[in-house]
């Protein structure tokens, strides 16, 4: 599988998740990359033996600090994306315009 097939699958199975969980995934992944990377920068300046424990050191809190960061946000864009159809208000979403003929 290509890069661009398999980005496109994990953006297909993101998309099948709610949007807080998807938040919190996409967090997690993004800032514990990052996390890592500055994780090897630093552990191979300091001591390249163990430089691959500097990677998880960092790594990991990161990860955790980005899904929290991911899930505040999934539940904001929640939150916002209920406020345009209140649950007082009947949606007629059924009918998607006018008929042939009308």
């Amino acid at each position: 599988m290509s890069a661009r097939g398999a980005a496109s699958w994990m953006r297909a199975r993101l998309r099948e998740l709610p949007v807080e969980l998807a938040a919190m995934v996409v967090g997690a992944v993004l800032l514990g990359a990052l996390g890592g990377a500055v994780g090897l920068f630093l552990g191979l300046r300091t001591y390249p033996l163990t430089a691959w424990f500097a990677v998880l050191e960092v790594g990991v809190p990161a990860a955790a600090a980005g899904s929290v960061l991911g899930l505040l946000v999934g539940v904001v864009l929640h939150w916002r994306g209920r406020r345009h159809s209140p649950a007082g208000e009947p949606v007629d979403d059924d009918f998607a315009g006018t008929p042939p003929g009308w």
